[in-house]
């Protein structure tokens, strides 16, 4: 293996008030490539005294930024965004380096996604209906305030740009707490918003872990909002917290989705679509379409074609533009998803390839082999919870009343596909799917489309018009 190396960093101050400032406390984290399990950099960990500067210092930033008018909020986005499309060569090889993803995707989603948030916003801002009226009340659209944003590490710039980009259009202020796992693509974004010049205190990031600088932040009384993408646990803790101070929470949490294929002109290319939708980002994808529902009659054939997809993945070097699946992001989650696989076959999944042995001709890394169970039951844990690693379960269904329940069977709600050649059926199907999107047949990303999911994936939505909305208060001016 031959994965780029990296000069060892040392991030070991935050973004607070427009300056590059000292933390309050002296513990750091150490920042690992997951590929070569080498130490690429050291970043100082955050603590409660930083975030109550932070905090304070957003405040102060909000009182100016919230004044701004739209031309300004259009031009500072842009601008934003412009940095980001120039560095984007950059901050795909750091995320590549720093948490795994294959870099042909991390160009596209890592660096691409990104700056599109950016210069989406900065178009949207200027469409967006602010004012309204209804009959004798003019209805206005008002900054929230100070937002807490709390961020993972599976997309970590591209997250913190779907929360930073919204709440500076919607003329909030914002304190950033980016994972500590893969802190150093959201350096690069503090880094241009210094450049740019955006008043003092509108944007700051402070390092941390979730149980120190992400509880601090979620419980601050001068903090509005709190906007979190993580684990269901996590939104847990935090929603609980933020109800001490009644600020509004919304809640970007995990997945289990199902992709429900009812018929397919083209198996192969349902499948490989499939396995594309799995094991994205190495599986390490909230939305991922983890479970593969397919009738019980075409199971032999499907089980066929998915084992040669699977089969056919390279996993290694995730600089190497061949490679399709990278390495986990740590050891502890390396290990927590082959305790997954473990536990499908014990409980009697049939494992039709990949499982828990290393990797051939890979010495260094967390990697999974591409895993593909089938037969698994609908209530057993590998079709249950989330897995966050390259592991598909297909399960098969007797009719479409059989696949919506199953589809809609678990406690989430984030994600779904419909395949099918009928696309009315289709239609109808997915109408059906307890879920916040539903992909037909293989139908492409939209990044303007509200993200967000029922049940435990969450409350609120990202991106586009509904994304900015959760940015905002309503304000009723009856004349």
């Amino acid at each position: 293996m031959t994965a780029t190396a990296t000069p060892v960093q040392v991030r070991d101050k935050f973004y607070i008030g427009g300056q590059w400032v000292d933390p309050a406390g002296t513990e750091t984290h150490d920042v690992i490539n997951p590929t070569t399990e080498e130490v690429i950099a050291k970043v100082a960990l955050g603590n409660a005294d930083d975030v109550d500067r932070a905090v304070q210092a957003a405040r102060s930033g909000f009182d100016v930024w919230s004044k701004t008018d739209i031309a300004t909020r259009a031009e500072v986005l842009y601008a934003i965004y412009a940095k980001l499309a120039e560095r984007g060569d950059e901050i795909a090889a750091l995320v590549t380096s720093e948490m795994g993803t294959p870099i042909a995707a991390s160009r596209l989603l890592q660096a691409g996604l990104p700056a599109w948030s950016f210069g989406s916003m900065a178009k949207l801002v200027t469409e967006f209906p602010w004012e309204e009226e209804i009959a004798n009340s003019l209805i206005v659209r008002e900054p929230i305030g100070v937002v807490g944003a709390i961020t993972p590490w599976n997309y970590p710039l591209h997250q913190v740009c779907a929360k930073v980009a919204p709440a500076l259009a919607a003329g909030c202020s914002i304190v950033v707490k980016p994972t500590e796992v893969a802190p150093l693509s959201s350096l690069i974004l503090a880094e241009i918003i210094h450049e740019i010049g955006l008043p003092a205190g509108v944007f700051n990031l402070v390092n941390g872990t979730g149980p120190v600088v992400g509880e601090a932040i979620a419980a601050h009384p001068g903090v509005d909002m709190v906007s979190i993408t993580g684990s269901t646990r996590a939104g847990r803790r935090v929603a609980e917290l933020g109800a001490q101070t009644v600020k509004r929470v919304s809640l970007e949490l995990g997945g289990k989705s199902a992709n429900v294929i009812l018929d397919a002109d083209d198996w192969q290319v349902a499948i490989i679509d499939a396995f594309s939708k799995c094991f994205i980002n190495s599986g390490q994808t909230c939305s991922a379409l983890t479970r593969l529902l397919v009738p019980r009659e075409q199971l032999p054939m499907v089980e066929a074609i998915a084992t040669a997809v699977a089969e056919a993945a390279v996993t290694g070097d995730p600089f190497d533009l061949a490679t399709n699946i990278g390495p986990m992001v740590t050891s502890a989650h390396r290990d927590r998803v082959l305790g997954y696989i473990r536990r499908g076959i014990d409980e009697g999944a049939t494992l039709l390839t990949g499982g828990v042995e290393p990797v051939e001709g890979v010495e260094r890394g967390w990697f999974v082999r591409p895993t593909v169970f089938s037969n698994a039951a609908p209530d057993s844990t590998i079709a249950q919870e989330e897995i966050f690693g390259p592991v598909m379960s297909i399960i098969p269904f007797d009719d479409e009343d059989d696949a919506v329940a199953i589809a809609n069977g678990t406690p989430y709600g984030l994600a779904g596909g419909v395949w099918s050649a009928d696309r009315s059926k289709a239609e109808r199907v997915a109408r059906r799917l307890r879920t916040g999107q539903v992909d037909i047949n293989g139908a492409a990303f939209n990044p303007l489309a509200p993200f967000g999911g029922y049940k435990q994936s969450g409350n609120g939505r990202e991106l586009g018009p509904h994304g900015l909305s959760e940015f905002l208060e309503v304000k009723s001016i009856q004349r």
